[in-house]
């Protein structure tokens, strides 16, 4: 099958430092998983630096930049206005030697480009949005910052594509809720890597205090103010903040700069330290050396730290919410508490890490569920039987 990848940002294939993460390292690893299976696979990307090649193989799947938009980095509402000429570009690239069985758009700005690249042809569309705007600007209220006119983009999108993929059940539900029929909905989570990530290994020096681990981006939305505030209710233990620029710029960030202030206000400095960027090869190493990781942002559809957490051994206290609700089984491989409620998240840490046998028990049964329902062979089987799917449905059936 001829699959083709669409992503208006810069995509997988983009040097930076350390491997790529979240909604790049999607792509990668599904094109990677999807061509080791035989398929076809292309990526389409924006090409944001001219010393970038325009094409690429890597991986067994071959990667196409399209010289759309200002070459450099480039914020989304800005690529909004480049989605007609990047449709217009994929049109001409299929309309040669090379057609896609079915395309895949990544993100609403990709999947704009995709819709429209198709739009007269019967060559179907997959739509993977990643997040949802209607659904951050539920959770995050005024931290949302998402442009404008994403929200209605992505309502026409719903109605240009033959199968939305929802990464969590939560989000299968707001796609039903904009408008899509439950049947056209699919749930395929995103996998982990369990090669990289897996309990045995080095990991990150600690002293002999128990260890919160908490992962994310210094900025508004990440959870780590409620974490904070909880450190009050926990007892002797340290909060590791992982996260945002690297460590040598952390004094001069603004939310780093919140950060400590709160714990200094809140009485725990001493048990609170930010230690910046980590990078994604490293990662292991920091969740192997914590008793338990707290995963509690106000919004997240995909859940990969906590899967890669479990991956990893390490029982995982987190919001109840989005992917985390669909990763963690609560008393099973850790301890789901409501979005929002500090108390409850508190007393919950205190007392898992007072409890050893607990914490042992719930880490082995989190190995075991990513590896059995979230590697990344899976989520590609899943993704190849949805084209299958698809592509039989717009395939006219020859007379006999």
């Amino acid at each position: 099958m001829r699959v083709g990848l669409v992503c208006a940002h810069s995509g997988p294939s983009r040097p930076i430092d350390g491997p790529v993460v979240g909604t790049r390292e999607h792509i990668a690893r599904v094109a990677a998983e999807l061509a080791g299976r035989g398929h076809d696979v292309h990526v389409y990307e924006r090409r944001d630096d001219p010393a970038l090649p325009a094409t690429l193989e890597l991986d067994g799947y071959r990667v196409e930049r399209a010289a759309i938009g200002p070459a450099a980095p480039t914020p989304t509402a800005e690529l909004v206005s480049h989605v007609a000429e990047f449709g217009r570009w994929l049109a001409d690239r299929w309309s040669g030697e090379w057609t896609p069985d079915v395309v895949h758009g990544h993100y609403w700005v990709g999947g704009l480009a995709a819709a429209q690249a198709v739009r007269e042809t019967d060559i179907p569309v997959v739509q993977t949005f990643h997040s949802l705007g209607v659904e951050q600007l539920r959770h995050l209220g005024p931290q949302y910052d998402g442009p404008g006119t994403r929200i209605p983009l992505e309502r026409a999108l719903t109605r240009a594509v033959d199968i939305a993929v929802a990464q969590c059940n939560d989000e299968v539900d707001e796609l039903t809720r904009m408008g899509l029929q439950r049947t056209s909905v699919a749930m395929v989570p995103a996998g982990v890597d369990t090669e990289q990530f897996h309990p045995d290994g080095e990991a990150a020096p600690r002293d002999q205090r128990h260890r919160i681990l908490s992962v994310g981006g210094l900025s508004a939305g990440h959870g780590q103010e409620d974490l904070i505030r909880a450190m009050r209710l926990v007892g002797d233990a340290e909060l590791v903040i992982a996260g945002g620029p690297p460590v040598d710029q952390l004094t001069h960030h603004v939310e780093a700069r919140r950060l400590r202030e709160l714990a200094e206000r809140t009485g725990v400095a001493d048990q609170v330290k930010l230690v910046g960027a980590v990078p994604h090869d490293q990662m292991a190493t920091w969740y192997r050396s914590a008793d338990v990781v707290a995963c509690t942002p106000h919004y997240s559809s995909a859940g990969r730290v906590s899967l890669e957490a479990m991956a990893c051994g390490v029982p995982v206290v987190g919001y109840g919410m989005g992917g985390i609700a669909d990763a963690v089984v609560d008393e099973v491989t850790g301890k789901l508490v409501p979005p929002g409620d500090v108390r409850a998240l508190g007393v919950t840490l205190r007392r898992l890490l007072a409890d050893n046998a607990g914490r042992f028990a719930y880490g082995h049964a989190a190995v075991d569920r990513v590896r059995c329902s979230y590697t990344w062979e899976r989520t590609a089987g899943a993704l190849e039987r949805l084209y299958e799917r698809v592509v039989g449905r717009r395939r006219p059936v020859e007379a006999a």
